[in-house]
């Protein structure tokens, strides 16, 4: 039996600079939904106030249902949303960057998309193009078709960290993953497609921020997840 018609997983790890705001617009969306809703936050083991702010913004809405889970070690991006989504107790879950570089008004346009009819519904991020970042633009580009033709999946993104699903569909597939880094994404869109899953992409308009630090390492996270694709593809292919 489904407590909430959603369950949020906010996946954290030294977010101080922004966390405060962010939390506050998406609860302040989430009300403007006729939706039952629960926000699940998973601090992996922040070095800054993070955990501190979490404690604080819970006990500042104690009408609201927010709970947090504090891992005692760092264990990757894909493990605290997964961990999150075992303690979730909505029909819909999912999870987005609190970063909300993909804004957080887009929350009821997925929560539509599952009400009609999608399994998995997943954001097909469109970058607002500037010289500066065109490194950042080359490597995703490169990345969607080196990942299309090793895993011959046919989705345009499935990187972005702004993904909801439905929960009865969703939980067989966590029994299968075991990537616990930033690879889940990949990792999961895979699953749910070879699963037969509905998966609908939705765009969205990716705006990066510039008043936090990045916990992106941009040449060592590609590289690592170059390596995870290569070795995915190697046992799991589209040929396999």
């Amino acid at each position: 039996m489904d407590k909430y018609d959603v369950s949020l997983i906010l996946a954290c790890f030294n977010e101080e600079q922004i966390f405060e705001d962010s939390v506050s617009r998406i609860i302040r969306t989430l009300d403007q939904t006729d939706y039952t809703w629960e926000i699940i936050f998973v601090d992996d083991k922040s070095q800054d106030g993070t955990r501190t702010l979490i404690a604080k913004m819970i006990k500042r809405y104690p009408r609201k249902n927010l709970s947090a889970i504090f891992h005692k070690k760092n264990l990757g991006r894909g493990q605290t949303v997964k961990d999150g989504f075992k303690k979730a107790l909505g029909r819909i879950v999912g999870y987005i960057d609190i970063d909300l570089e993909v804004g957080e008004w887009y929350l009821p346009k997925f929560f539509a998309a599952i009400e009609a009819g999608a399994d998995l519904a997943s954001a097909w991020r469109i970058y607002d193009f500037k010289l500066k970042t065109l490194h950042r633009w080359l490597g995703s580009k490169g990345y969607v078709l080196l990942r299309k033709a090793l895993l011959g999946l046919p989705f345009e993104d499935t990187e972005g960290g702004y993904k909801f699903f439905k929960r009865a569909k969703l939980m067989p597939l966590l029994k299968q993953s075991y990537h616990s880094g930033w690879f889940f994404d990949t990792e999961i869109m895979t699953l749910a497609f070879r699963a037969g899953l509905k998966v609908v992409e939705i765009p969205t308009a990716f705006v990066r921020r510039t008043d936090k630090t990045s916990t992106v390492r941009l040449v060592p996270d590609t590289l690592i997840y170059l390596k995870n694709l290569l070795s995915y593809s190697y046992r799991h292919g589209k040929n396999h």
